[in-house]
């Protein structure tokens, strides 16, 4: 979370040029219409590293850019940067990215030894279903560049209910999988990394990452302004919870709790 917003602006730059094409046989550009700037900051209690026992307070900046829908969407803490190719109000698909921060014993001194996790990216696909105007269902795709070779799947369910005029409460079930090659990044430790870090070697597969659920109230304050308090739970599962850093000196269990507030900042381009 506190790194993929810090890009938002540049990917979705880069994500809109997929549908110049369209745009222009349409008789405008690709940038014509009306586009947001949302720009806030998030406060939260999280794990120092996915899979420690200890927690750290951190703050976030949130960035992201966008068109103008037709009406209100919901949206999620957990969805990454994205743009939707087809949008047909109750199915959207399109593209999605993640920026990925770098890992290494500076995050927690169960590390050291480790080899150290490079900072890179993840792209993909993404899909959302709207069966109900109360009920969302979003799942994500995204291959690692650089920091991991491997793929990675993130799926998600909120159902969401205003309980008062700016007031909306959502929340549902989460789950992750991923291949060998996200696990090995994370979860690996080979026979020179298990010498120098005092941990069991582990070579792992694929499977589930994890699954839990969250939960967010969001406060309108104003057309644009908007408050939101989140907590997150998630238990390690499959690989990721078999990996002996994991058994031996982290947590199968992740919890995440914050607030954050967003300006949005309506504008057009001709």
């Amino acid at each position: 979370m506190s790194h993929r917003s810090v890009v938002s602006i540049s990917l979705a730059i880069a994500l809109l040029s997929a549908g110049s094409v369209a745009a222009q046989e349409g008789g405008q550009h690709f940038w014509s219409g009306d586009w947001y700037l949302s720009v806030g900051v998030a406060g939260f209690s999280a794990p120092k590293f996915e899979g420690s026992s200890h927690n750290e307070f951190k703050f976030s900046p949130l960035i992201s850019v966008g068109r103008q829908g037709a009406g209100a969407r919901f949206s999620s803490r957990n969805d990454n940067p994205s743009f939707a190719l087809i949008d047909k109000g109750a199915f959207r698909a399109g593209i999605v990215g993640r920026f990925v921060p770098s890992r290494d014993d500076g995050d927690g001194s169960e590390l050291k030894g480790l080899k150290k996790v490079k900072w890179g990216a993840e792209a993909g696909g993404f899909v959302e279903v709207y069966p109900t105007d109360f009920l969302r269902a979003r799942a994500e795709v995204r291959q690692g560049i650089r920091s991991h070779d491997g793929i990675v799947a993130d799926l998600a369910v909120d159902a969401f209910t205003d309980i008062a005029p700016d007031l909306q409460l959502s929340g549902g079930p989460r789950a992750t999988f991923a291949t060998s090659g996200y696990y090995d990044a994370y979860y690996g430790v080979n026979a020179k990394q298990a010498a120098a870090s005092g941990l069991d070697p582990y070579k792992p597969s694929s499977g589930i990452q994890s699954y839990g659920a969250g939960a967010a109230l969001t406060w309108k304050a104003t057309e644009n302004l908007s408050a939101s308090s989140f907590l997150e739970y998630k238990r390690l599962a499959g690989p990721a919870a078999d990996s002996s850093l994991v058994r031996d000196r982290g947590s199968k269990n992740q919890v995440l709790i914050g607030v954050s507030a967003t300006y949005k900042f309506n504008f057009s381009l001709q």
